[in-house]
């Protein structure tokens, strides 16, 4: 159900091969990144996050990337996590090697590694994977999404005050323009929802949409690897994927919103009002 483009559907046995082939790298990776963690890790200063960060990325760049090209010939890396916008034409790998870094690095429980095959800023094929779980969510387009091989369907609430929503910083840095319009929206969803979450990393937060533990997540932002996983999943598993206005969702939009059918017009009222 959702309303970002889907130009041209690939086959079905031309995916199959290839999600064997991302959800492999993602569990390499995941295994890489689970014996860097350590629960009792706290960072005393930004040097030292920095560098943290750095040495998870570059351990799980080493094991995921080649397999991840060799598994689509001709493919291309989307070497930025941070980066939005529109991709240039053809099939692209966005892989965050490890979504929600900042929890990891803190002892926290929020992280994954993802990929997403990207074709013609369409998102056709992604995995992510939870290595303290051991939870893999998966879709192909066109074909449902799915955790640990089980169907998944986006929640069937009606009623936004009854819904449990969240947003989240996308990135360090983002402008006061950018963190002031986030501060109001959670100001108005606090008075129109049952519960709202603020957290990091959006991947973390579009998996419970997708799955239907949550109704809705927006983020007025463009970062492609934090939003593409979702996007796809969330779509997959019968919810809506727009920007905050109701309007398609696309690489190049500045802002984004997955929901529930059901209270997918009323987060929008709440994000335009």
């Amino acid at each position: 159900m959702s309303t970002f483009p889907a130009p041209h559907r690939a086959r079905s046995s031309e995916l199959a091969a290839v999600l064997d082939d991302a959800v492999a790298a993602v569990k390499a990776g995941g295994a890489h990144l689970l014996k860097r963690y350590d629960v009792t890790a706290r960072p005393g200063d930004l040097d030292e996050i920095v560098r943290d960060i750095y040495a998870n990325d570059e351990a799980v760049l080493a094991v995921v990337k080649e397999p991840l090209l060799a598994a689509r010939p001709g493919s291309q890396w989307a070497q930025d996590e941070l980066a939005g916008g529109a991709l240039p034409d053809g099939e692209w790998w966005v892989v965050d090697t490890a979504e929600g870094n900042i929890n990891h690095v803190h002892g926290m429980n929020d992280w994954s590694v993802t990929a997403t095959l990207v074709r013609d800023n369409t998102p056709v094929l992604t995995a992510v994977y939870v290595p303290l779980t051991g939870d893999l969510y998966t879709a192909v387009q066109g074909q449902g999404a799915f955790l640990n091989g089980r169907r998944l369907q986006a929640s069937a609430k009606s009623e936004l005050k009854a819904a449990l929503v969240a947003t989240g910083q996308a990135k360090p840095g983002e402008s006061e323009k950018a963190l002031r319009r986030m501060g109001a929206s959670v100001t108005a969803m606090l008075l129109s929802a049952l519960v709202v979450r603020v957290s990091v990393p959006a991947t973390m937060q579009l998996i419970h949409v997708a799955a239907g533990r949550m109704d809705a997540f927006w983020q007025f932002s463009d970062v492609r690897s934090g939003l593409l996983p979702g996007a796809l999943l969330v779509a997959e598993a019968g919810g809506m994927v727009t920007g905050t206005r109701g309007e398609p969702w696309t690489l190049s939009s500045q802002d984004f919103l997955a929901a529930a059918p059901g209270i997918h017009t009323q987060a929008v009222d709440v994000l335009t009002n």
